[in-house]
């Protein structure tokens, strides 16, 4: 059986992998700084629920009352100054409890909107586990040419980003994991699959990567769905972590989207 993996180390790993990208890479400088913001607010959630978990069935209320102003704080004081503007806006103006539900169940949202419920949501998700996810989180209700879209296997969410860990044995690669973009649960996934709609034919699964800036990350497109992943692979640099390395791999989702290509899921920042 598939579990999360543990966050219990998960904070200070983001934390030191998020500080260690904003100095290699001044271009993710901006969005590694509001990353940086949005952990003081998360990490402290983490364990807050840990400890009095709510109820999945009052979640959304909860997090629109306890986090979302936060996250509108963080984002004012160490985001851009536009996005600044637009989580105000929609803070004063949404209705934040249907704006975090629509979040959990899968639905379309404007950038903003989304955001502000993922970044609320998230540290939350990860604490309450497996069991209570499936009560508070609905399985999200994918277009129909999304069907063959990877589920995670904790939340029914769809994947952020791919990566292989290091196998810790001589000669044995670690099988390809997937990374939930809801809970940040993880689960195996075959190599050379598409995860944004299944295809398994090599030659329509293009590869691109940029060897000299980034040895251990790479796109893994797909010509069928015309999305793609980012792919952290950890043999390359054993300090990555998944989903903070894939916040710093701008270049290569421009690189991406020139090529026509949509990402499976757009990450916390939109991209």
């Amino acid at each position: 059986m598939e579990v999360p993996a543990s966050p219990v180390s998960a904070w200070p790993a983001r934390r030191r992998r998020a500080e260690q990208l904003r100095e290699r890479h001044p271009f993710a400088g901006e969005v590694l700084t509001l990353y940086l913001a949005l952990l003081d607010v998360q990490e402290p959630a983490f364990e807050a629920a840990l400890a009095s978990p709510p109820e999945p069935s009052e979640l959304p209320a909860f997090l629109a009352r306890e986090l979302v102003p936060e996250v509108v704080a963080a984002t004012v004081a160490a985001g851009p100054a536009g996005l600044g503007e637009q989580a105000v806006g929609s803070f004063h103006s949404a209705d934040l409890e249907d704006l975090v539900s629509r979040w959990l169940q899968g639905k379309e949202q404007p950038v903003v909107d989304r955001y502000l419920a993922r970044a609320a949501a998230a540290p939350v998700l990860e604490a309450l586990g497996p069991t209570a996810l499936v009560a508070a989180c609905a399985r999200p209700q994918l277009d129909e040419d999304r069907v063959g879209a990877a589920r995670c296997p904790h939340c029914g969410g769809l994947p952020q980003v791919s990566f292989v860990p290091v196998s810790g044995e001589a000669l044995v690669s670690a099988p390809r994991r997937l990374v939930c973009a809801r809970c940040a649960g993880s689960w195996t996934h075959i190599r050379m699959v598409c995860a944004g709609c299944g295809e398994a034919t090599g030659g329509r699964l293009p590869v691109y990567a940029d060897g000299e800036r980034f040895p251990h990350l790479r796109i893994e497109g797909c010509e069928t769905c015309h999305r793609y992943l980012v792919a952290v692979d950890a043999r390359h640099d054993a300090a990555a972590v998944p989903e903070v390395d894939e916040l710093a791999a701008l270049p290569l989702d421009l690189y991406a989207k020139e090529r026509g290509l949509r990402k499976v899921t757009p990450n916390l920042m939109g991209m």
